[in-house]
């Protein structure tokens, strides 16, 4: 194992809702500049568990570390200003708005602006420049003035990644990033989600249920089955586990 410091690290967590145990004893290691896929069934307990990591449920127990800093008490706004950034299940973005719009919005949130009433020229230059460096890393340049709501559900999700990355995050969750598209769209965002973890070395952590997708970029793969962790490994480990292919892989969704 690594001696250096991992990127996230989620030691025995835990989350019970009543009697209900949704996720069980569940321990991570992510290493900067991994990608690391986290699959199961659904009611596996995989957006649960993002939740724990992201801070808008506290764990019953166990710990939760960002940098070597446990963040167990943290609040979910204070573990972005920290380096987190999110997507969820459902794009989250302004459709009214354009695509250099709801970058502009993101990216003076991330750099404290956002409720300033107004801007000098060099604030309005540097938020100016972050926009359109986002927008290039999400491939979206020749998009930007267009309104997010006119766009194909591809070019949405990675407006919404586009969002996520004005935050300037040292570590990306997606959650299913490529969840309702077809095969072309898919193809888009697992380009884009290739080309940040690695032309731009983000640590990504990705729910993903398209298995093309997760061997296809995992570095190595957790795998949930009812709360708890059934296995971890290497896409190649994970495709030759038999307990996974019971479990998960050998089953229609």
């Amino acid at each position: 194992m690594s001696t250096t410091t991992p990127k996230l690290e989620v030691t025995n967590a835990s989350k019970h809702f009543g009697s209900l145990v949704a996720v069980s004893g569940v321990s991570m290691r992510v290493e900067s500049g991994e990608l690391r896929a986290i699959i199961g069934p659904n009611g596996a307990g995989k957006t649960t568990f993002f939740n724990l990591i992201t801070g808008f449920f506290p764990p019953t127990s166990g710990d939760i570390l960002l940098d070597g800093q446990n963040i167990n008490k943290v609040p979910a706004a204070g573990r972005v200003k920290m380096g987190m950034g999110r997507t969820f299940q459902i794009t989250e973005i302004f459709p009214e708005l354009s695509v250099r719009e709801n970058a502009r919005i993101a990216v003076e949130t991330g750099l404290g602006y956002s409720l300033r009433p107004w801007l000098n020229a060099t604030d309005k230059k540097r938020v100016a420049d972050a926009c359109d460096e986002v927008m290039t890393l999400a491939n979206l340049t020749v998009k930007a003035d267009r309104l997010v709501g006119e766009l194909s559900h591809g070019d949405q999700r990675s407006a919404e990644i586009a969002m996520a990355l004005a935050l300037k995050p040292s570590l990306l969750l997606l959650d299913e990033p490529t969840a309702g598209m077809g095969d072309e769209e898919t193809y888009q965002v697992t380009g884009l989600i290739r080309r940040l973890h690695r032309d731009s070395k983000y640590t990504i952590v990705l729910i993903e249920h398209d298995m093309r997708v997760v061997f296809h970029l995992a570095d190595r793969i957790s795998v949930l089955a009812e709360g708890k962790l059934l296995a971890e490994g290497t896409p190649q480990e994970i495709g030759a586990n038999e307990h996974v292919q019971n479990a998960y892989l050998g089953k229609a969704e």
